[in-house]
Protein backbone atom coordinates (compact mmCIF):
# COMPACT_ATOMS: atom_id res chain seq x y z
CA UNK A 1 0.00 0.00 0.00
CA UNK A 2 1.33 3.55 -0.92
CA UNK A 3 2.61 5.48 2.34
CA UNK A 4 0.16 8.72 1.17
CA UNK A 5 -3.03 9.32 3.87
CA UNK A 6 -5.79 8.00 2.34
CA UNK A 7 -8.04 11.45 2.20
CA UNK A 8 -11.67 12.84 1.79
CA UNK A 9 -12.48 16.36 1.18
CA UNK A 10 -15.54 18.42 2.23
CA UNK A 11 -18.67 18.42 4.97
CA UNK A 12 -18.99 14.73 4.71
CA UNK A 13 -15.26 14.01 4.25
CA UNK A 14 -13.98 15.75 7.30
CA UNK A 15 -16.38 13.39 9.66
CA UNK A 16 -15.47 10.41 7.45
CA UNK A 17 -11.79 11.28 7.84
CA UNK A 18 -12.08 11.58 11.79
CA UNK A 19 -14.37 8.35 12.47
CA UNK A 20 -11.93 6.63 10.22
CA UNK A 21 -8.99 7.98 12.03
CA UNK A 22 -10.41 7.18 15.28
CA UNK A 23 -11.73 3.21 14.15
CA UNK A 24 -8.19 2.85 13.00
CA UNK A 25 -6.32 3.94 16.38
CA UNK A 26 -8.81 1.66 18.22
CA UNK A 27 -8.65 -1.17 15.87
CA UNK A 28 -12.49 -1.08 14.69
CA UNK A 29 -12.20 -0.10 11.11
CA UNK A 30 -14.41 -3.20 10.25
CA UNK A 31 -17.13 -2.83 13.25
CA UNK A 32 -17.80 0.72 12.46
CA UNK A 33 -18.04 -0.27 8.49
CA UNK A 34 -20.69 -3.03 9.80
CA UNK A 35 -22.72 -0.29 12.00
CA UNK A 36 -22.51 2.10 8.54
CA UNK A 37 -23.64 -0.62 6.54
CA UNK A 38 -26.78 -1.23 9.05
CA UNK A 39 -27.67 2.52 9.40
CA UNK A 40 -27.53 2.30 5.44
CA UNK A 41 -29.76 -0.60 4.67
CA UNK A 42 -32.46 1.08 7.85
CA UNK A 43 -32.26 4.29 6.29
CA UNK A 44 -33.45 2.79 2.34
CA UNK A 45 -35.83 0.21 4.24
CA UNK A 46 -37.32 3.13 6.64
CA UNK A 47 -39.15 6.21 5.82
CA UNK A 48 -39.22 7.02 9.11
CA UNK A 49 -36.20 6.60 10.03
CA UNK A 50 -34.63 8.30 6.77
CA UNK A 51 -37.13 11.74 7.83
CA UNK A 52 -35.30 11.27 11.58
CA UNK A 53 -31.95 11.21 10.18
CA UNK A 54 -32.29 14.13 7.52
CA UNK A 55 -35.84 16.17 7.91
CA UNK A 56 -34.54 19.62 9.23
CA UNK A 57 -37.75 19.92 11.30
CA UNK A 58 -36.36 17.56 14.35
CA UNK A 59 -34.36 19.87 16.35
CA UNK A 60 -31.28 18.09 17.58
CA UNK A 61 -32.07 17.24 21.03
CA UNK A 62 -34.85 15.37 19.97
CA UNK A 63 -33.05 13.80 17.13
CA UNK A 64 -30.71 12.47 19.75
CA UNK A 65 -33.33 11.26 22.26
CA UNK A 66 -34.85 9.09 19.13
CA UNK A 67 -31.78 8.11 17.43
CA UNK A 68 -30.11 6.76 20.97
CA UNK A 69 -32.24 4.13 21.62
CA UNK A 70 -32.56 3.10 17.86
CA UNK A 71 -28.66 2.61 18.02
CA UNK A 72 -28.47 0.98 21.28
CA UNK A 73 -31.17 -1.15 19.80
CA UNK A 74 -29.18 -2.34 16.76
CA UNK A 75 -26.16 -2.52 19.43
CA UNK A 76 -23.60 -0.35 17.07
CA UNK A 77 -20.19 0.33 18.43
CA UNK A 78 -19.68 2.61 21.33
CA UNK A 79 -17.66 4.74 18.74
CA UNK A 80 -20.21 4.46 15.99
CA UNK A 81 -22.70 5.70 19.04
CA UNK A 82 -20.82 8.64 20.39
CA UNK A 83 -19.48 9.57 16.88
CA UNK A 84 -23.16 9.73 15.40
CA UNK A 85 -24.53 11.36 18.50
CA UNK A 86 -21.60 14.16 18.06
CA UNK A 87 -23.32 14.55 14.38
CA UNK A 88 -26.54 15.22 15.97
CA UNK A 89 -25.50 17.68 18.12
CA UNK A 90 -23.79 19.88 15.45
CA UNK A 91 -26.61 19.65 13.23
CA UNK A 92 -24.77 17.70 10.60
CA UNK A 93 -26.67 14.36 10.34
CA UNK A 94 -28.24 14.88 6.88
CA UNK A 95 -25.14 14.73 5.58
CA UNK A 96 -25.10 10.52 6.77
CA UNK A 97 -25.63 9.11 3.38
CA UNK A 98 -22.35 11.03 2.19
CA UNK A 99 -20.32 10.48 5.20
CA UNK A 100 -21.11 6.32 5.00
CA UNK A 101 -19.90 6.79 1.41
CA UNK A 102 -16.98 8.51 2.03
CA UNK A 103 -16.35 6.29 4.85
CA UNK A 104 -16.81 3.49 2.42
CA UNK A 105 -14.35 4.46 0.31
CA UNK A 106 -11.34 5.22 3.45
CA UNK A 107 -11.65 1.52 4.11
CA UNK A 108 -12.10 0.54 0.63
CA UNK A 109 -8.49 1.98 0.13
CA UNK A 110 -6.69 0.76 3.02
CA UNK A 111 -7.67 -2.74 2.26
CA UNK A 112 -6.20 -2.26 -1.54
CA UNK A 113 -9.67 -2.14 -3.03
CA UNK A 114 -11.73 -0.34 -6.16
CA UNK A 115 -15.39 1.05 -5.00
CA UNK A 116 -18.20 -0.17 -7.58
CA UNK A 117 -21.57 0.92 -8.13
CA UNK A 118 -23.96 -1.56 -9.55
CA UNK A 119 -27.16 -1.05 -10.46
CA UNK A 120 -29.77 -3.95 -12.06
CA UNK A 121 -33.27 -4.05 -12.41
CA UNK A 122 -33.42 -6.79 -10.06
CA UNK A 123 -31.82 -7.73 -7.06
CA UNK A 124 -28.67 -9.81 -8.01
CA UNK A 125 -28.45 -13.12 -6.76
CA UNK A 126 -25.07 -13.96 -4.08
CA UNK A 127 -24.31 -16.43 -7.44
CA UNK A 128 -24.89 -13.44 -9.76
CA UNK A 129 -22.98 -10.94 -7.09
CA UNK A 130 -19.73 -13.64 -6.91
CA UNK A 131 -19.73 -13.31 -10.67
CA UNK A 132 -19.60 -9.84 -11.02
CA UNK A 133 -17.14 -9.49 -8.08
CA UNK A 134 -14.74 -12.16 -10.66
CA UNK A 135 -15.05 -10.37 -13.73
CA UNK A 136 -14.48 -6.91 -12.09
CA UNK A 137 -11.51 -7.77 -10.53
CA UNK A 138 -10.14 -9.43 -13.33
CA UNK A 139 -10.79 -6.32 -15.56
CA UNK A 140 -9.30 -3.69 -12.63
CA UNK A 141 -6.75 -5.97 -10.87
CA UNK A 142 -8.07 -4.90 -7.24
CA UNK A 143 -10.59 -6.62 -5.23
CA UNK A 144 -13.80 -5.17 -6.07
CA UNK A 145 -16.03 -3.21 -3.15
CA UNK A 146 -20.15 -3.63 -4.53
CA UNK A 147 -22.65 -0.90 -3.72
CA UNK A 148 -25.69 -2.45 -4.99
CA UNK A 149 -28.97 -0.82 -6.14
CA UNK A 150 -31.93 -2.00 -8.00
CA UNK A 151 -33.80 0.26 -10.30
CA UNK A 152 -36.33 -1.48 -12.11
CA UNK A 153 -36.40 1.43 -14.70
CA UNK A 154 -33.69 -0.70 -16.23
CA UNK A 155 -35.84 -3.39 -17.32
CA UNK A 156 -32.68 -5.67 -17.42
CA UNK A 157 -29.13 -5.36 -17.36
CA UNK A 158 -26.42 -3.26 -15.52
CA UNK A 159 -25.09 -0.12 -14.91
CA UNK A 160 -21.73 -0.66 -13.35
CA UNK A 161 -19.72 2.79 -12.36
CA UNK A 162 -15.99 2.30 -10.80
CA UNK A 163 -14.56 5.95 -10.23
CA UNK A 164 -15.08 8.17 -13.66
CA UNK A 165 -16.01 5.13 -15.86
CA UNK A 166 -19.16 3.94 -16.48
CA UNK A 167 -20.31 0.11 -18.38
CA UNK A 168 -24.20 0.66 -18.83
CA UNK A 169 -25.30 -2.47 -20.50
CA UNK A 170 -28.87 -1.93 -19.76
CA UNK A 171 -31.95 -2.95 -22.14
CA UNK A 172 -33.38 0.82 -21.01
CA UNK A 173 -30.14 2.05 -22.72
CA UNK A 174 -29.89 0.03 -25.40
CA UNK A 175 -33.89 0.58 -26.29
CA UNK A 176 -32.99 4.14 -26.07
CA UNK A 177 -30.15 3.40 -28.99
CA UNK A 178 -32.25 1.61 -31.34
CA UNK A 179 -34.70 4.23 -30.94
CA UNK A 180 -32.56 6.93 -31.62
CA UNK A 181 -30.76 5.26 -35.17
CA UNK A 182 -34.46 4.50 -36.03
CA UNK A 183 -35.28 8.45 -35.79
CA UNK A 184 -31.57 9.16 -37.65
Amino acid sequence: MATEKAHETGLAGRYANAVFELAQEQGVVDAVAADFATLKTAMAASTDFKRLIKSPLFGHEDQARALKPILEQMRVHPLTMKFLLTMTGKRRLFALDAVIAAYDRLVARLKGEVQAQVISAHALSAAQTAELKSVLKAKLGREPRLDTSVDPTLLGGLVVKVGSRMIDSSIRTKLAGIRAAMRG
